[in-house]
């Protein structure tokens, strides 16, 4: 296992982690995706070793090639889902003219109770509600 590749896969999480964290459907989708990347570079990482392709070898020398398998899976599946995270930043996008998740009723409410001017069991004031 190389130190470099570890690194790497910590920057691409910490990457990842910080745009999903944004406020814009196209940079969460980009965290998506960078976040699959550096999970499929740790399956490869810390899946096995290297040695000799699993198809032709000595038995002593062969590469285990289940993460390889996992890999390959995980990134069709990631395809998939960044198609549809962009797909639905496009639909926003063409129906409001905005790339930007708006906050809703619930984001607010929780603000409210860890300001403490709300209680969990509280009402929502009507002009809270219009906002």
């Amino acid at each position: 296992m190389s130190l470099s590749l570890l690194v790497l896969v910590g920057v691409l999480f910490a990457v990842g982690t910080y745009l999903l964290m944004e406020r814009s459907l196209t940079r969460v989708a980009l965290g998506v995706g960078v976040l699959g990347n550096g999970a499929n570079l740790l399956i490869v990482v810390a899946g096995s070793d290297s040695g000799q392709a699993p198809i032709v070898g000595r038995p002593d020398q062969l590469t285990d090639p289940l993460p390889q398998a996992l890999v390959l899976t995980a990134i069709v599946i990631g395809f998939a889902l960044l198609s549809f995270v962009l797909a639905l930043a496009w639909r926003n996008w063409t129906i409001t003219e905005n790339d930007g998740v708006e906050d809703d009723f619930e984001d607010r409410s929780l603000v409210s109770r860890k300001e403490g001017t709300a209680k969990p069991g509280d009402a929502p004031h009507h002009e809270d509600v219009a906002r």
